[in-house]
């Protein structure tokens, strides 16, 4: 649902989305909660695209640094096309 909003243009923010700008400009964590587990997708508001550069289980406070690097080296690779 959150995905789908963000392809219609809508802005989202705390505490659907936060801005994650160690990753890259326009970059952004959803924060998904189901009845098991606690899920993060890490996204890039592109002009032509949303592009998903991960989905993780949140399992710590903080973001793993292998899943921010990861996605640095995702949203560079797709910028650079």
């Amino acid at each position: 649902m959150l995905l789908r909003r963000l392809q219609r243009g809508e802005v989202l923010w705390m505490p659907q989305s936060r801005p994650m700008p160690s990753i890259g400009a326009g970059c952004h964590e959803l924060r998904i909660t189901d009845e098991n587990a606690i899920w993060r997708i890490i996204y890039s508001v592109e002009p032509d695209a949303i592009v998903v550069l991960d989905v993780f289980r949140k399992k710590t406070s903080q973001t793993p640094t292998g899943i921010v690097k990861a996605c640095k080296g995702r949203v560079r690779q797709y910028r650079a096309v």
